[in-house]
């Protein structure tokens, strides 16, 4: 092919590489320095990630870790336009401001839908197996040219709204792409067998009940507990659905796999882990950190248990 991930995480790392001299740059920085190193290594991973060894980079993400634990990633200071300018620009572009936003999505559907067919010189434009992703990467480029077409700024000014933006979210932007490894360290460490094991001989599965609500609540917590639905997934249908509602209930799988990552969404609904949803959502809107979650909670819990009974309900069929 002749665009694949690498190079998308190349953009990636890029971007985050002008944050980090961007940061390094900023005199009235509170931790420039600190701050700085940790966009600087997480731009490594992107950028040269793939030619380093695999311990390298394993000491870069404990030093990332180090860094953000000891509150070494702090905002910087950035120019932003009053009120009375911001509603001035508002009236000028109108609804013309949702031109990019909504060019991202409709750009993302088109290019995946045909980029199987972009065929030049007999190579494929783009990587069969990432078509969406990098679908996603060529739509925020062409959203980023139409908002300065729109706007009459330079993409300078879009990369200081970057690090503005990486600012407002600081740390809590790796931990989507961290949790989401932590879930194959679980996998490889044989985490699932082990629920198996402790499910199966201290609790009593001759119930298809208690299996069943073992089985949604487990996927829940474990989501609470890792931030990602995907990352708990593996764990407990090692553990659960497969040795014991398949195997001994004869449940139906694909009712099981729909129920049990919707059980895992219950989760994500509760933690503070599933920083995408619901820490980057209240730093971009300056509220309480938890808020979301305390407004997302009894939903959370209600679906979790018609999780119990669809499942319980639905499964042998």
């Amino acid at each position: 092919m002749i665009l694949s991930l690498s190079h998308l995480f190349y953009l990636v790392g890029a971007i985050l590489a002008v944050t980090a001299v961007m940061t390094l740059a900023d005199r009235n920085h509170p931790k420039r320095f600190s701050s700085a190193l940790f966009w600087g290594l997480y731009a490594l991973a992107f950028l040269i990630g793939d030619f380093l060894p695999p311990a390298v980079v394993g000491v870069g993400v404990v030093v990332l870790a180090l860094i953000a634990g000891l509150g070494g990633v702090g905002a910087g200071r950035h120019h932003i336009p009053s009120a009375a300018a911001a509603v001035a620009s508002a009236k000028r572009l109108g609804n013309k401001l949702f031109v990019p936003a909504l060019a991202i999505p409709l750009l993302t559907v088109a290019i995946t839908l045909s980029g199987h067919y972009v065929i030049i010189g007999g190579t494929p434009l783009f990587d069969p197996k990432n078509t969406t992703l990098l679908a996603l990467g060529i739509a925020c480029i062409v959203a980023l040219v139409l908002a300065c077409w729109l706007t009459r700024e330079t993409p300078v000014q879009g990369l200081r709204e970057s690090r503005r933006l990486t600012d407002a979210l600081g740390w809590a932007l790796v931990l989507p792409q961290m949790l989401g490894m932590l879930g194959l360290v679980f996998s490889d460490a044989g985490v699932g067998k082990a629920v198996a094991h402790l499910t199966t001989s201290y609790v009593n599965m001759d119930l298809r009940l208690v299996a069943v609500a073992l089985y949604v609540v487990g996927m829940a917590l474990f989501t609470v507990i890792m931030g990602n639905g995907f990352a708990a997934f593996p764990v407990m249908t090692g553990g659960v659905a497969v040795p014991v509602l398949i195997g001994v209930y004869h449940g139906n799988p694909a009712v099981i796999a729909a129920v049990g990552m919707l059980s895992g969404y219950c989760g994500t609904l509760m933690t503070p882990m599933a920083a995408n949803f619901n820490i980057v959502p209240a730093a971009l809107l300056e509220i309480d950190k938890n808020a979301v979650i305390r407004a997302q909670i009894p939903t959370a819990l209600a679906l979790l248990a018609a999780n119990v009974v669809l499942l319980y309900v639905l499964m042998p069929l």
